[in-house]
């Protein structure tokens, strides 16, 4: 998920975190215990809950029609009978979202006890360390990187992390990839992250020339926040050459906005599954020590379509089963990139590398 318009401080540092811990217990299907939960506490959540929407949600109006759903269905007994607090919290995310339809917007419950809220500041180097030791542990995001048969590049990640931490990691992946006469990005397990390392990524499709890619508005100060491609990057551009972005109902949030932007501009090819549609950053509240909600604070703006994909998701250009976009892609590819080979036997071998493709992709469709 993308959170803040900034990666810098600390409590930006812990939320990125915690997104990349909940990531991977989503990914490793893990379910913590659950707990019970009274009719005095659920009555605190719902006025925390109610209170929190009112001063932060990006869109006024639609918080206090939230507020009211809560309290009218509350006023009806509807929560009167969940004693199970991990029910509880899916409930409450469900009727947010009923009203919202905005899929940032999530109650959580969590068996083991929330730290308090700390006042925003610097991290410590020792927290700086801790950070840096955690984002190269995962590679910064960065699960794979490969030249495939035909002079296919494929880089698959499956965060954008701290664009100052990631930044080598990138340069390097981007070139080595650099020689290839295609390249295949895959974001079918990407959540997200910032919007900083969204641009930074951006950066390396476009020239030199910045190129305005997104904007994301905040109701606190009523401000908006700009990004562009970088005019300068540490690796080798990737120009002028056709780009292929993969996609799965996972995709999400950051991952969205990539997808977005470059289809917007024209730079990318999408493959896949319409993405899951959450375009509203923002953060996580404590509302006490077992629940916390997050809070969409922000929303994001296209310079080109002067809206975003939340409750949509990005649409992509060629609609596939998410396990189909690897090939599909690969295929479309090769096939466009093959009548530019004039060396016989690399022709030969791509022909050869097409019918074991398409070969495979039939015997995929055929087990649907």
């Amino acid at each position: 998920m993308f959170r803040f318009a900034s990666t810098k401080g600390f409590a930006a540092l812990v939320l990125l975190t915690l997104a990349i811990q909940l990531a991977s217990a989503q990914q490793s299907g893990g379910q913590q215990p659950d707990g019970t939960i009274d009719a005095v506490t659920r009555t605190q959540i719902i006025e925390s809950i109610s209170k929190r929407l009112n001063e932060a949600y990006v869109f006024p109006e639609v918080a206090k029609k939230m507020d009211a759903s809560l309290r009218d269905r509350a006023a009806k007994k509807e929560y009167d009978q969940i004693t199970s607090s991990r029910t509880f919290a899916e409930t409450l995310t469900k009727d947010l979202q009923a009203v919202s339809k905005d899929k940032h917007l999530r109650v959580r419950y969590s068996h083991g006890p929330l730290p308090l809220r700390q006042t925003r500041r610097e991290p410590s180097a020792e927290e700086r360390e801790e950070q840096r030791r955690e984002m190269s542990w995962m590679n910064h995001g960065f699960n794979k990187v490969e030249r495939l048969p035909g002079n296919i590049g494929y880089i698959e990640f499956r965060g954008f992390f701290d664009p100052e931490l990631g930044a080598a990691t990138l340069a390097a992946a981007m070139t080595f990839v650099s020689t290839t006469d295609a390249l295949i990005i895959d974001l079918r397990k990407n959540g997200g992250g910032s919007p900083e390392m969204v641009a930074l990524v951006c950066s390396y499709l476009f020239g030199a020339d910045p190129v305005h890619l997104n904007d994301l508005y905040w109701r606190e100060g009523d401000r908006t926040d700009e990004f562009w491609t970088r005019k300068e990057v540490a690796g080798k551009r990737y120009l002028n050459k056709d780009v292929y972005v993969l996609t799965s109902k996972r995709t999400f949030s950051g991952a969205e906005e990539f997808t977005y932007n470059l289809k917007n501009l024209k730079r990318a090819t999408i493959i896949g599954e319409t993405t899951g549609g959450g375009a509203h950053p923002g953060g996580g509240f404590r509302i006490n020590e077992h629940f916390n909600v997050f809070v969409p604070t922000g929303r994001a703006i296209s310079p080109i379509t002067k809206t975003n994909w939340e409750g949509t998701g990005v649409k992509p250009d060629i609609e596939v089963p998410a396990d189909q976009a690897l090939l599909v892609a690969r295929l479309t590819a090769m096939k466009k990139s093959i009548a530019t080979l004039t060396n016989p036997g690399f022709k030969a071998g791509v022909h050869e590398v097409i019918e074991e493709l398409e070969t495979e992709l039939s015997e995929l469709k055929g087990k649907k």
